[in-house]
């Protein structure tokens, strides 16, 4: 068996190890298809080494990112997200708004006609809802709850509020259109019909109590939701694995849908979708009433209660003579 070493000028502008060079992607593909998306080389043995072939490669890490890997993550997938153009953007979005309307879908299927206990019904109604988040993050969509988190980026500078504002109203109206869209599919399609109409009853009873709510404890149940929305997105950015993801989401899930939190984005599902089962009291300006201080509540919660308390505790540059925070 005949072994090739490359030379290790090729080798440096291969790996990009001439400090912080990227590596020749181009070169690598030539040689191995894995080589070109892990700088890693499969030797005529079988074993897997590094690019220049000195050594075995390391395992992947099974251990989460830290905290401020976190931090780090997060403000980098923000600034991708400002500068995303304007198409892609939108369709995301769309996907988004059904992700979360098909997890509402099946929130409200599973609540209808539950024998468990007030407790334990809900409980099992938000995990059914995580499904909608998991689309989100697994899938790949942009969801305004989780886009709030980019105010990390703002924060340190590396986005304006232009580019925020603009993801922000894109992905929103975007997130409307999916989950309405959704909601017009799902009445059409005849679920709400089953169980005897049960499942349109249980539909109309959720918006009921939206409804229901007073404008400050909208805002108020809008600021807790995202504060746990956003915090199962962060602790998915600390997950190596789609089983680490998936495990991230639920139990923030469903905790806000068990203690009755308001999401903006649900609620242009769960809202209109008793509207369409023929809740004749379920009107434009309740849906508004109930819209207007969530989504403001959710703004809140995610950007300021979880995006910028983390910028300061772990991307804040000190000032002079201040000691640095956390690693």
């Amino acid at each position: 068996m005949h072994l090739h070493f490359s030379p290790i000028s090729d080798v440096i502008s291969k790996i990009g190890a001439n400090f912080g060079g990227t590596p020749d992607i181009g070169a690598l593909a030539a040689e191995s298809p894995s080589a070109a998306l892990t700088g890693i080389k499969v030797r005529g043995d079988g074993v897997s080494y590094a690019a220049d072939m000195s050594e075995p490669a390391a395992p992947p890490s099974l251990d989460p990112y830290a905290p401020k890997e976190i931090a780090v993550r997060v403000e980098t997938v923000g600034v991708g997200k400002a500068n995303q153009a304007f198409l892609p953007t939108l369709m995301l979005a769309v996907l988004a708004g059904a992700f979360i309307a098909f997890g509402g879908a099946f929130y409200t299927l599973v609540m209808t006609g539950s024998g468990l206990g007030f407790g334990p019904a809900r409980l099992l109604g938000g995990a059914a809802f995580s499904l909608g988040l998991i689309l989100v993050i697994v899938g790949g969509a942009e969801l305004f709850t989780g886009n709030n988190l980019i105010a990390m980026a703002w924060a340190d500078g590396k986005v304006t509020h232009g580019q925020m504002l603009r993801n922000w109203l894109i992905v929103y109206a975007g997130n409307f259109v999916g989950a309405v869209g959704t909601a017009l599919l799902i009445a059409a399609s005849g679920v709400l019909g089953l169980g005897d109409g049960a499942v349109a009853e249980t539909a109309v009873a959720i918006a009921e109590g939206k409804l229901a709510l007073s404008t400050f404890e909208a805002f108020v149940r809008g600021v807790l939701c995202n504060v746990l929305v956003c915090l199962a997105v962060w602790l998915c950015f600390a997950a190596r694995s789609v089983s680490g993801k998936i495990l991230s989401i639920v139990f923030p899930i469903s905790a806000f849908v068990a203690l009755g939190f308001e999401h903006s984005i649900a609620n242009m599902y769960l809202i209109p979708i008793a509207r369409f089962a023929g809740a004749e009291q379920v009107s434009a300006a309740g849906f508004l009433a109930n819209l207007v201080p969530v989504t403001l509540g959710n703004i809140i919660g995610g950007s300021v209660l979880v995006a910028l308390v983390y910028w300061v505790i772990y991307l804040r540059r000190p000032a002079t003579g201040e000691s640095a925070g956390p690693s």
